[in-house]
């Protein structure tokens, strides 16, 4: 059975263009999940990420030994999917619900973010940004609408990878960051960062530099073929898995967006939506249970199932799911997600590609 959100776009429609308050509280919601769905285990965390760790080597090995060019496009997408899976563990350091110790949140998520490029802490801090804003048509941080006027009025090569190419998008969101916002997440000087956080930012950009050093080195000993065979191409499948997972965590033609004061943290953090991955699930650690993750940032990923079960029959069509095909959902958003109206609030996205028309 299809269990698409778009059945309940009615009822959705209807609350949110009245502006009004959803029936229960930030707290009602945390009674309904179990206690223990708030407290990380080091052990558990660990051995996720020396599990990922451990695949990813193993990738390594056989495709060194197998050097096929049969076997290499299987490679690419395991290995990027991987990698994929690794930024997931360094994903909840950021948060806190890898563990409750900080350095080993530091220490685990720059292990696992700075190999693929990212720098831990400029994420973490934009990301934190994210989650306080989320459904917020004008201080959210990514895969946020733009609105109509500002989408007629974006240059062509700024379109081509917000809205062409969105799975490529990932990298040049690091240095430019999104529409109408400015900063890089490179530079302690950035408008993302506060001025206390200068260290953080230096700690990351710096290894990132020593990384792309060390593709540099290798790329020299070895030649290009091999900086292709054995990173670039599985880093760009992490790219797209990377930016499919999160654009269609927020880009959805029925979760309404909000303005100003109609906005709080709760209707916010409701506006994502749960996908089914199917057999990717477990190996991206869950990352698709969504909803959970927005409201409570501290439940680690494998209490992410269990806290999703507790909350659904409190949530009940504030609830967004879809188990149809991943590949359908892109489509569908791919072409029906593009901009916002001008004003208003509990505003759904409108598409781009269709004829254009007068927003009332």
């Amino acid at each position: 059975m299809q269990l698409s959100n778009r059945s309940n776009q009615a009822t959705l429609s209807a609350l949110s263009t009245q502006t009004a308050e959803v029936p229960f509280t930030l707290q009602d919601v945390k009674a309904a999940i179990p206690a223990h769905c708030f407290e990380p285990s080091v052990w558990k965390s660990l051995s996720y990420f020396f599990l990922d760790i451990s695949i990813i080597a193993g990738f390594y090995f056989i495709a060194y030994k197998l050097d096929s060019w049969l076997f290499f496009p299987i490679f690419w997408v395991m290995q990027g999917t991987m990698f994929w899976a690794l930024f997931v563990v360094g994903h909840d350091c950021g948060h806190g619900s890898f563990s409750k110790i900080k350095w080993l949140n530091n220490l685990i998520g720059h292990i696992s973010h700075v190999p693929l490029l990212v720098p831990y802490h400029g994420w973490r801090i934009s990301h934190r940004t994210h989650h306080a804003n989320t459904g917020n048509i004008d201080t959210d941080e990514s895969w946020y609408p733009v609105t109509e006027t500002k989408f007629n009025l974006m240059p062509w090569y700024e379109k081509l990878f917000r809205f062409y190419l969105p799975l490529l998008a990932y990298p040049i969101y690091l240095f430019r960051r999104s529409p109408n916002r400015q900063g890089s997440h490179f530079l302690p000087s950035s408008p993302l960062f506060k001025p206390s956080e200068k260290w953080d930012i230096i700690t990351s950009t710096s290894l990132l530099v020593v990384m792309v050093g060390f593709l540099g080195f290798l790329t020299y000993q070895f030649g290009w073929v091999f900086f292709v065979k054995y990173y670039f191409m599985p880093y760009l499948v992490f790219v797209i898995w990377l930016d499919l997972v999160t654009y269609l965590h927020h880009s959805e033609a029925d979760i309404p967006w909000y303005r100003g004061e109609d906005w709080n943290f709760l209707k916010g953090a409701l506006s994502t939506i749960d996908r089914d991955y199917g057999f990717i699930n477990p190996i991206h650690h869950d990352i698709g249970t969504h909803v959970a993750h927005h409201i409570f940032l501290s439940i680690p990923h494998y209490h992410l199932k269990t806290a999703t079960e507790a909350i659904k029959p409190l949530l009940g069509d504030y609830y967004h799911y879809s188990n149809e095909p991943i590949w359908k959902s892109f489509i569908q958003s791919y072409w029906s997600c593009h901009f916002v109206a001008d004003q208003g609030s509990g505003i759904y996205y409108q598409s781009g590609w269709k004829s254009k028309k007068t927003v009332d």
